[in-house]
């Protein structure tokens, strides 16, 4: 079977889209699979450059790439690829979508408010989710233009440095505690992974660099580790995602978890978080590839 691993792309995250790539290329089962690595450079090589693969293994981050725009050529082209679909992956992409289907069932998530191009920044609303607030692209990943702000004099600056990546930015109420990543694949939750970053918050930094953060499979207290798992069954379940995606979460000193988003396509490199929960059940980094393809191809799309 031919499978085109496919990476780099236009978003903000195409760097780490192709350390992603190169991952998968340098641990995938070469003696099952005839791999062909695929970079992306513009939008029509999604067409021109998959001709004659038999699985598309997507290790693209960010927009054309995880927010359903790629699934949906490939479900045009009927190329098999791998994860969520078109919808789940334009719903986790999309943030205050995202959250907004969180709170219709009742799933804990920060309260916030989305700003579109042109809008006028509300302060009293901002006012009333009380400082600290995160400031970021509605769309973004990897904490590119992510910003905790403290004071109102300084959310006019973050909010345009937000737009220069998007076309709507949120502002959301910034809970503070320890930041938790829950894999979920099929209908399991793999070992939780406890995220403790050197910096002030999870940020690009802190999530690829060597160092940066300390990630470490955690045992919650059992009633916490039962809510956690909860939340993120029903967190993947209404979000309509297939194979696997990562759920994260901040738990706060009383214990209360509350959702931050949802990954379609989390990062594949030496220093991300799913091969590390994997590892956990002695599933190692060529296994667990194995896994998404075989199950990929096992979705109904």
């Amino acid at each position: 079977m031919k499978v085109g691993i496919i990476m780099g792309g236009i978003s903000s995250e195409r760097e780490i889209s192709l350390k992603s790539g190169e991952s998968i290329v340098e641990n995938i089962n070469k003696e099952k699979y005839e791999v062909l690595p695929i970079v992306i450079d513009k939008k029509e090589d999604i067409i021109t450059k998959v001709e004659g693969i038999d699985f598309a293994l997507l290790a693209l981050h960010g927009k054309f790439g995880e927010d359903g725009t790629v699934q949906s050529v490939l479900q045009t082209l009927e190329i098999p690829y791998s994860g969520c679909g078109p919808l789940s992956s334009a719903m986790c992409m999309d943030k205050d979508v995202s959250k907004r289907i969180l709170n219709s069932a009742n799933i804990r998530t920060a309260p916030w408010i989305n700003l579109r191009k042109n809008e006028e920044i509300n302060y009293e609303e901002i006012n009333k989710l009380g400082y600290p607030v995160v400031v970021k692209p509605n769309h973004g990943g990897s904490s590119v233009a992510t910003f905790i702000i403290k004071e109102e004099k300084d959310i006019e600056n973050a909010v345009k440095e937000a737009f220069k990546w998007d076309n709507e930015v949120m502002i959301e109420k910034f809970i503070k505690g320890d930041e938790i990543t829950c894999p979920v694949y099929g209908n399991k939750m793999f070992p939780v992974i406890a995220i403790k970053p050197k910096a002030e918050f999870f940020d690009y930094a802190a999530k690829y660099t060597d160092g940066g953060s300390d990630e470490f499979i955690i045992e919650l207290e059992e009633n916490l580790h039962k809510e956690v798992e909860m939340m993120a069954l029903i967190t993947y379940k209404i979000l309509k995602c297939e194979v696997y995606s990562r759920v994260d979460m901040i738990v706060t000193p009383e214990g209360i978890p509350y959702i931050l988003e949802v990954n379609t396509l989390p990062g594949m490199t030496k220093n991300s978080l799913i091969p590390k929960s994997a590892a956990g059940l002695n599933i190692s980094f060529s296994r667990l590839i194995d896994m998404i393809i075989e199950d990929s191809m096992n979705v109904v799309r």
